[in-house]
């Protein structure tokens, strides 16, 4: 069997490492806000190139946790791609802000520069993008639209740790931006855990204190905070693990650019790469308009795929008010997609066996 992502393999080479981190995190009898949280923060803002990190529980917090820090005002709205995963429009809704859903590329899945400006109104304050499946969005575009109309730009990173956009990484690339390292994740814990990083210090100051409760001294609360901190053990996981991230983008590149030259499909649409260093493949991505035929006969071949994402989010139960809407770029992207295996563990053997069964197909 080929697994579509193999996390106790991944986790498995950092086991000696990760048991010293863990001792460590054991006997100190700190657990929360502690040295680990401080260090990883420290490495995880320079990788990013960022001033500042701020760990937090999840990912989805952190999108939370930057709205909730611009204070915009309840209404405002945000522009978000429509095809992202849900939790991107949820930080929103969360917010007590308005999503507005842009349609993407077709070729890239990524939220189309183009689109924009004419969802742009007097109640819009921020364009909140996403680097989908790990490659970056066209963020000299997108930013010069938010300077025109002085818009916020909130990057949602939880899919592109280490992606590269002219010289600069994701989570470097805007006002701030969200990271996620639930396990899957190119950069994983071994549980939830997130980040914002920002070149903003008020920013950074305000959201260490709302992840906080609100509290920078005990019992004292400046804000209406709430409780995401990324504990120390997940923090000290992280440092071990962000040493060898570069390795493992590197080994996720070798992987997609063996399918890209080698897989030979006309009833398959293979991904379109801005720039190799822009690209850190958490997903390689093909459509085709027989997406079910497909994963069953890979399936049957022992090869595991995944559908990122089968349901778009204005036709989800959850945003039923925009149900009757016809989003046709999302709407196809989310019939036809379909994520091939591919991880740091992966090897060119497992990868051949991958294109020939497409091959034959």
């Amino acid at each position: 069997m080929i697994k579509f992502l193999d996390l106790k393999k991944i986790n498995e080479q950092y086991e000696t490492e990760i048991n010293q981190a863990f001792q460590t995190f054991f006997k100190s009898g700190w657990y929360m806000l502690g040295n680990s949280l401080k260090v990883f923060e420290q490495e995880f803002a320079q990788y990013c190139g960022t001033r500042h990190c701020i760990g937090v529980a999840n990912g989805l917090d952190a999108l939370i946790l930057i709205l909730k820090a611009y204070d915009f005002e309840p209404g405002s709205e945000v522009i978000v791609p429509a095809n992202t995963y849900i939790a991107t429009i949820l930080s929103i809704s969360h917010s007590n802000l308005k999503p507005i859903l842009v349609e993407p590329d077709i070729n890239t899945y990524n939220i189309d520069p183009a689109r924009i400006e004419e969802k742009i109104t007097d109640k819009t304050k921020a364009i909140m993008v996403v680097h989908l499946y790990g490659q970056a969005t066209n963020m000299q575009a997108i930013n010069k639209i938010a300077q025109k109309h002085n818009l916020k730009v909130i990057e949602d990173s939880a899919q592109s740790h280490g992606a590269v956009y002219q010289g600069k990484r994701a989570g470097n690339l805007s006002d701030a931006s969200g990271f996620s390292f639930y396990p899957g994740k190119n950069l994983g814990a071994l549980g939830d855990g997130g980040a914002v990083t920002t070149n903003d210090d008020k920013l950074a100051e305000k959201i260490r204190v709302l992840r906080n409760y609100g509290s920078e001294i005990k019992y004292k609360n400046q804000y209406k905070g709430i409780n995401s901190r990324l504990d120390e053990l997940q923090a000290a996981i992280l440092s071990v693990k962000l040493k060898n991230l570069d390795n493992e983008t590197n080994n996720r590149r070798k992987i997609a650019e063996y399918y890209l030259n080698n897989i030979k499909n006309n009833k398959i649409v293979l991904p379109m790469v801005t720039a190799r260093e822009s690209h850190v493949w958490h997903l390689f991505v093909i459509r085709t308009e027989n997406r079910e035929q497909l994963q069953k006969y890979l399936q049957e071949k022992d090869i595991q795929t995944m559908i990122h994402y089968p349901i778009a989010p204005h036709k989800q139960n959850a945003y039923k008010e925009w149900n009757h809407r016809c989003l046709s770029i999302t709407e196809q992207i989310h019939s036809q997609v379909l994520s091939l295996p591919i991880s740091p563990v992966m090897n060119i053997d497992e990868a051949k066996v991958v294109v020939d069964a497409i091959n034959n197909y």
